[in-house]
């Protein structure tokens, strides 16, 4: 078992903060799914596990170093940590990378404020086929809560850091829709998939629940309502995200050609 003092431990655990991430470009990745997710990625640099998690995962602690309760604690930012972490190794194209590939849908999050919110919209974005997720400002998509979110998805879509200035200027150049929610918006979705406008290239802007999107992003791009037919007041992030996400997901499927 290794020591708490140990320099690898010691590294593991400045992972969870930002910083410490960053600088090291490195980041945690807790439980068994988001373990599987990322040793199948390839991007896996090293694994601690607790005794128990061992036993209980043999396929996934072949090579770990075991760890105490006590250890596994302080690599977890969750509140019942599973004593299974696997320190990955933080890759991110950039936006002109990812144009590059000629990207059909995106999701971008401008100053995501909550982490799990975040990881569920890259598990969301991930699950509709989407090419990228770009996070704009806000908590980091590499949080230890928000990569236990995303289930794994984080190893699947590429994650980018990228500037929303930067993409309204690029993404038309790439023939790029770009489509962003408000609920105060006279254009409403279902009018886009009447008129069969969702089967272009499209980014998707979504803004925090508390604030939305700032009014320049909203005048700069086209700004869409999802309609609610019920009596509820609007949709969390999460939920409009699948929303538009999927509706574009299927304009997009049902307009190529098999």
């Amino acid at each position: 078992m290794l020591s708490s003092t140990n320099a690898r431990l010691a590294a593991a655990r400045r992972l969870t903060r930002r910083t410490g991430r960053r600088d090291a470009g490195r980041f945690l990745a807790e439980g068994p799914q988001a373990v599987r997710e990322a040793l199948a990625a390839d991007a896996v640099l090293e694994v601690f596990a607790t005794a128990e998690a061992i036993v209980g995962n043999p396929e996934l602690t072949a090579d770990a170093s075991e760890i105490s309760a006590k250890d596994a604690a302080t690599l977890s930012e969750t509140v019942t940590p599973q004593g299974l972490v696997a320190v990955c190794e933080l890759t991110q194209p950039s936006l002109a990378d990812v144009l590059a590939r000629g990207p059909r849908l995106l999701a971008v999050l401008v100053e995501p404020s909550d982490p799990g919110n975040l990881g569920t919209v890259i598990r969301t974005a991930d699950a509709a086929g989407a090419d990228a997720v770009l996070v704009d400002g806000g908590v980091d998509p590499y949080n230890g809560k928000a990569v236990r979110a995303s289930a794994g998805s984080i190893f699947h879509v590429p994650v980018v850091a990228a500037s929303t200035d930067d993409l309204l200027t690029a993404g038309p150049k790439a023939g790029i829709a770009l489509l962003a929610t408000s609920g105060d918006a006279a254009l409403d979705l279902d009018d886009l998939i009447d008129a069969g406008e969702l089967a272009a290239a499209t980014a998707w802007l979504f803004g925090t629940e508390a604030h939305g999107l700032p009014e320049a992003l909203l005048a700069a791009a086209r700004a869409v309502r999802i309609p609610v037919h019920g009596r509820a007041e609007s949709l969390n992030l999460a939920s409009a995200a699948a929303v538009c996400l999927y509706a574009s997901a299927r304009a997009q499927r049902r307009a190529t050609p098999a």
